[in-house]
C-alpha cells in the first residue's frame, strides 16, 4: 500500500467515525460513504468497496442500497462497462445545508426573542440585577456569519453541479 492509499484508509476511518456520530450511520455505511467522498467524481465500484473496506459482499450491498434509498448516493455508468460508479448525491448535500440554515435561523430567532425579553425586564431591575446581554449579541452575530458562510458553500455546490 502506497502512502496515498494509506492516508486515504486512515481518513476513511476517521471520517467514518465522525459520520457514525453526526449522521447516526451504521459503521459500515459510514465507511462506505466516507470512501465514496474521498474517491470523488470518478466514483467507486461495488468491487472496490468490497476490496478496500474488507467487508462481505452482502454487507456492502445492504449498506450501499440503504445509502441509495436515503438519496445520499447516486451512480453513473460508463459506455461499454457494466459496472456502476457510486458518487455522492449533491442534492443531498444541498438539502442538508438548507436544513442546517433553517435550524440556525430558528435558533437565531429564539435568541432574539430571549434578548428582547431580557432587555424589557432589565428596564425594571436595578443595575446589579440586570441580565447580561453580551452572550446573546455575540451568538446572534456568530449565527449571522455562519449563515452567510454556509450559504456561500451551498451556492458553490449548486453552481458546480452542471
Amino acid at each position: 500500500m502506497n502512502q496515498g492509499e494509506k492516508r486515504k484508509c486512515e481518513l476513511v476511518e476517521k471520517l467514518g467515525i465522525f459520520l457514525e456520530k453526526k449522521e447516526h450511520m451504521a459503521p459500515v455505511a459510514a465507511r462506505i460513504f466516507s470512501y465514496i467522498i474521498l474517491t470523488g467524481k470518478q466514483g467507486t465500484t461495488f468491487e472496490d468497496l468490497v476490496s478496500n473496506l474488507c467487508a462481505s459482499k452482502s454487507t456492502i450491498s445492504t449498506h450501499l442500497n440503504h445509502l441509495q434509498d436515503l438519496k445520499k448516493l447516486s451512480y453513473f455508468t460508463k459506455t461499454g462497462d457494466r459496472k456502476k460508479y457510486f458518487i455522492i448525491n449533491k442534492d443531498t448535500t444541498v438539502q442538508t445545508i438548507s436544513n442546517m440554515i433553517n435550524e440556525w435561523k430558528d435558533e437565531k430567532q429564539l435568541h432574539l426573542e430571549i434578548k428582547a425579553y431580557k432587555e424589557d425586564v432589565n428596564k425594571s431591575l436595578e443595575k446589579e440585577n440586570q441580565f447580561e446581554l453580551d452572550y446573546h449579541k455575540s451568538f446572534i452575530e456568530f449565527l449571522d456569519g455562519a449563515i452567510i458562510s454556509i450559504n456561500k458553500l451551498k451556492e458553490t455546490i449548486i453552481n458546480n453541479k452542471h
